[in-house]
């Protein structure tokens, strides 16, 4: 699929790639790692795959994604992960944690839903993303999208380096507060990351 929209989405997206330090983080993603971004649109996941050419991304995504007549078998068959947030299942923190056990990537919008126009954004970001990376050891790739969409100008990205969160394990913090450091952490460094559009054009 992303080999025969390849094309396509050079046209609609017109993406313009930058990078905190490509040294450290570029395209390529080596071993296990979540992906944590701003959520602007229901496309962010479809810039993700051909940003992260790369890689299979297994992408947390709310039912109501999975409920839409044809765009439910679509993300089932791209192996979107089912967070269903009227019941507050927690089956996709499990899954999640047995992708990267097993040396895979899952990308988390940690904000959990779209910001409406009047808010704040990022919006707070859930805790979700900071439990599983502390469980499982996985490097965080927090990366920023500004959302220009099928639109004259190019939409922006900015790959940031990776946060360890064996930095947060390692602190006296008790489990809650290493949780909500890093979650500080990852939101800190997506607003970091947006102003860095401003900077380079």
């Amino acid at each position: 699929m992303k080999i025969t929209a390849w094309p396509i989405q050079l046209f609609l997206f017109r993406k313009k790639i930058f990078y905190e330090d490509k040294s450290v983080q570029g395209r390529r993603i080596k071993g296990a790692a979540i992906v944590v971004s701003n959520h602007t649109s229901v496309f962010d996941y479809a810039i993700w795959l051909f940003v992260f050419f790369s890689r299979t991304l297994r992408v947390q995504m709310a039912e109501l994604l999975f409920k839409k007549k044809f765009l439910g078998p679509f993300v089932k068959m791209l192996g979107g992960i089912y967070v269903d947030r009227d019941t507050k299942s927690m089956g996709f923190i499990e899954e999640s944690e047995e992708i990267l056990r097993k040396g895979g990537v899952v990308g988390i919008f940690p904000e959990g839903r779209i910001p409406k126009p009047e808010e704040e954004r990022p919006l707070p970001f859930t805790s979700g993303a900071a439990y599983i990376a502390l469980a499982t050891g996985a490097k965080v790739i927090p990366v920023f999208t500004d959302g220009v969409y099928f639109k004259k100008q190019r939409a922006k990205v900015v790959i940031g380096k990776p946060i360890d969160p064996a930095e947060f394990e390692a602190s006296d913090a008790d489990d809650k507060e290493k949780i909500e450091n890093l979650t500080a952490a990852m939101r800190d460094k997506i607003i970091e990351l947006g102003k860095m559009t401003d900077e380079r054009q």
